[in-house]
């Protein structure tokens, strides 16, 4: 038996702290603390907790060259749990499913900090919206009582008497379509979006405008957003909800014949949009989601093991969020953009893999509601300021 260890690892050292009786009883604070190992890799569903010894072997191991099984300093069971954690891989048909894994993570070029980063960031089941409200942070003054000022507003460099003022530029429709953008958290559940709307601001935000035939098998996109290497990563994954002549469900959007493609159903597709949102429910009422996952790979093709390249894909998606709001806004319709979502529930909807083809952010679209019954900052309204209790 061949081994050698998974290819990205973070080894982390962490005190846990716990209750202690006798400590209490012997006139301690009754809190005692001791170091505990866990495991990060990338490619594994959580972190995994190690011992000390366990913890030694894997950091002298190389995620690249093998070793025989008599090299590594673990009784039988021992090293069985970390092959079936995959933290370890090995060349036995026992277990191929583990090292598949990690051959399907290492293919992605990844670069290890990046993909350790983004692996531990993502979310499964959880209402973030009721946890804000139960920490009593989601108006405005709970924010600052618990918390403090917050930094101001506006940056001061040097020394004010030297600025030099510069000279107000016209409007135009630009600025006027800037000044309107707003994250909408009212939409008309009552009305369907209408078909030539939806499939306009698709278009737009995320179709192909042209391609190039850089060199064999190497195409280069033209869309309307920018994209490091013009490689245009990010693919957009809908949950359709209150559409004209849509069936409610999940769709992929096919950017280069602009056409969608439906994909398996689930049970409660209401349910999905609640968790997709992190229980945003005034996101989850859109009449559109959509999902900006990128495929890692086309990215890393081009800059492999980079530590900027996890940077890009987040800024392409950055981008296509702007141009969807904007997009939507001269519509006339509402739109918004979040990065509270949980992405392992969005990824078993959508058959995607976190490594590969991961969720980074959720865009909503559809009709504005006349009524804002949950509070926007808006400049056609005089509301100018956070809820307070």
């Amino acid at each position: 038996m061949k081994i050698r260890r998974c290819s990205v690892l973070w080894l982390e050292p962490r005190e846990v702290a716990h209750f202690d009786l006798d400590a209490l009883l012997a006139g301690g604070t009754g809190v005692a603390s001791e170091m505990q190992w866990f495991a990060h890799a990338p490619q594994l569903p959580a972190e995994v907790e190690i011992d000390a010894a366990e913890a030694q072997v894997l950091g002298s191991l190389s995620p690249t060259d093998w070793v025989e099984r008599k090299a590594i300093p673990l009784e039988n069971a021992e090293l069985a749990a970390l092959l079936a954690e995959g933290l370890l891989v090995t060349d036995d048909a026992g277990f191929r499913a583990q090292r598949n894994t990690d051959d399907r993570f290492r293919a992605q070029r990844w670069h290890g900090l990046a993909s350790v980063w983004h692996a531990a960031s993502r979310w499964s089941g959880l209402d973030a919206a009721s946890e804000v409200e139960e920490a009593g942070v989601h108006t405005a003054d709970g924010l600052r009582d618990a918390h403090g000022p917050p930094p101001p507003a506006f940056h001061a460099r040097g020394d004010a008497e030297q600025r030099i003022p510069l000279a107000r530029s016209a409007r135009t429709g630009l600025d006027d379509l800037f000044d309107a953008r707003t994250t909408c958290r009212n939409f008309d559940t009552s009305r369907e979006l209408p078909q030539a709307q939806f499939a306009q601001l698709l278009e737009r935000v995320f179709g192909a405008r042209g391609e190039l035939n850089a060199a064999d098998d190497y195409d280069v996109l033209k869309k309307t957003s920018p994209s490091g290497g013009a490689l245009h990563p990010t693919e957009a994954y809908l949950i359709v909800q209150h559409v004209e002549g849509i069936a409610p469900g999940l769709y992929h959007y096919r950017a280069g014949d602009h056409a969608l493609q439906p994909l398996p159903a689930v049970d409660d597709l209401r349910r999905l949009a609640f968790l997709a949102v992190a229980g945003q429910q005034w996101f989850a009422n859109a009449h559109v989601l959509v999902v900006l996952a990128p495929r890692f790979g086309r990215t890393f093709w081009k800059y492999r093991n980079h530590p900027k390249a996890y940077r890009v894909t987040i800024l392409d998606v950055g981008h296509l969020s702007q141009t969807l709001l904007l997009s939507a806004t001269e519509l006339g319709l509402g739109a918004y953009i979040t990065a509270a979502i949980n992405e392992v529930d969005i990824e078993r909807a959508f058959g995607l893999t976190g490594f590969i083809d991961g969720p980074l952010a959720v865009c909503g679209f559809g009709i504005r509601a006349e009524e804002m019954k949950t509070f926007e900052l808006r400049s056609d309204r005089r509301e100018d300021a956070l809820p307070r209790p």
